[in-house]
């Protein structure tokens, strides 16, 4: 019988590869999405398209409300930052970082892991092309489960963060060996009321480069033609 694990999905590339993964290892995924207070819903019904192609055996949907402290542009009127050159990205805490946004994600994983019998959690955090957010980096990951490990009973959980060390057009590869179909994700930090992509937030422009980097289009923004 395949071990449970809980998957945090936001409906991005990287945690729909995350979770492919997860499933490829033999793991009965329980998707996670948060409705947080974030300045649009697109991401949420790519993560329910994800859940549902990549065999999730569900998908869950939690309402928090992130934008009562504010302090991002994620979960406020202020702009997105764009057209911002390599430099800029990598360089400091930049104001789509959402306070404690991975922290309060993968604390109610936790507390879902532990009534489930899961023994792991995945998320899709990337190290590499991480845009200088403080909780993607791999000491904030191992602190996250030695802290899991001595305040509940999950002795033995694992934090499963499998892109740690990968870059986008890593991911992408691994994706694409993986079934994913990244037509149906979504990156955007700003996007139309209809979906597409700005092409040019951070996250757009990571996209964009990773997928210049394995010599392909992006088949999200073929599907938005």
């Amino acid at each position: 019988m395949a071990r449970p694990a809980i998957v945090l999905l936001s409906g991005g590339m990287d945690s729909a590869t995350c979770l492919a993964i997860a499933r490829q290892q033999g793991f009965s995924a329980h998707a996670l999405s948060f409705r947080y207070g974030q300045r649009h819903a697109i991401e949420l019904d790519a993560a329910t398209a994800i859940a549902a192609a990549l065999g999730a055996v569900e998908h869950r949907i939690i309402d928090i409300d992130l934008a009562t402290f504010g302090g991002s542009a994620l979960t406020s009127s202020d702009d997105v930052p764009k057209d911002r050159d390599d430099p800029a990205i990598g360089g400091g805490i930049p104001i789509t970082y959402v306070p404690a946004r991975n922290t309060i994600f993968l604390s109610y994983a936790l507390a879902y892991a532990e009534v489930s019998g899961s023994r792991d959690i995945f998320i899709g955090v990337n190290a590499v092309d991480y845009s200088g957010y403080p909780d993607c980096r791999p000491p904030f990951i191992a602190a996250f489960q030695a802290a899991a490990r001595l305040g509940t009973r999950l002795t033995d959980l694992t934090v499963r963060a499998p892109l740690q060390q990968m870059n986008k057009a890593e991911v992408i590869r691994r994706g694409m060996a993986l079934g994913v179909d990244f037509g149906i994700t979504s990156t955007c930090y700003d996007p139309s009321p209809t979906g597409r992509a700005c092409g040019r937030c951070d996250a757009c422009v990571l996209r964009a480069r990773g997928f210049a980097e394995v010599g392909i289009g992006d088949p999200a923004q073929a599907a938005q033609r």
